[in-house]
């Protein structure tokens, strides 16, 4: 599948560099990280497609970088590598979060058809949306901005799943006043901008600034370049 993101989180460089030949040869970016911590940074700073997590590596186990992922809200795929063959610690790996798992040694074409699997699955079932560190849930409607729980309106949580699902794209307040509120663009616009106030008080007070972009006369805007 084009344009998908992968990391690989393992301590073994044969591994790694295998993996990563051989999934680029099939088209997919790939970032590496060598121990649970990098790992867990990168998961939760960057919007990967899928993740593929050994179980046991260094200063954080699989298991606690799972189990941090999915605290946060985030929904990625993720496959375990795992030497383990045990069915109770299997599942333990699932009750973490896993998405999948493959069995140490393992041969590259079936890795590929478990990715392509799980890709494909959440493409069908994905609910979630990604700005930077802002992660949206759709279906339970919470929000989380860098692991931290925000707690929004219905009609604010609409006007931000909005914002962010046109990222790049300039909103205007009459389009968001039909799209959002449903209503005639005759109406008045003042109630966008009031609601845009509510929205960037909470996303400050969790962290993040200049999250929504104001583009005067016009609307606003949430710009991926500016959430790096």
């Amino acid at each position: 599948m084009k344009n998908m993101k992968l990391l690989i989180v393992d301590d073994e460089p044969g591994i790694t560099s295998f993996l990563k030949e051989g999934l680029e040869e099939a088209s997919y970016s790939v970032d590496i990280a060598s121990d649970g911590k990098s790992g867990l940074d990168l998961a939760l700073s960057n919007n990967y497609n899928l993740i593929i997590l050994d179980w046991m590596i260094p200063v954080m186990s699989g298991i606690e970088v799972c189990n941090q992922i999915r605290k946060t809200g985030n929904t990625v795929p993720i496959i375990f590598l795992t030497a383990k063959k045990n069915l109770d610690d299997l599942l333990i790996g699932f009750e973490a979060g896993a998405n999948d798992y493959i069995k140490k040694p393992f041969e590259f074409e079936e890795l590929l058809v478990r990715i392509n699997a799980q890709l494909k699955k959440s493409l069908k079932e994905d609910n979630t949306l990604n700005a930077g560190k802002l992660t949206i849930n759709t279906l339970s409607h919470q929000v989380f901005f860098d692991s931290k729980e925000i707690i929004f309106t219905p009609k604010e949580f609409a006007l931000l799943e909005y914002l962010v699902h046109n990222m790049n794209s300039v909103c205007t307040r009459n389009r968001i006043l039909q799209e959002v509120w449903e209503i005639t663009p005759e109406a008045d616009t003042s109630v966008v901008d009031v609601f845009i106030t509510f929205l960037r008080r909470k996303l400050e007070k969790a962290g993040g600034r200049k999250i929504i972009q104001t583009i005067y006369g016009i609307g606003y805007v949430v710009r991926e370049q500016d959430l790096l």
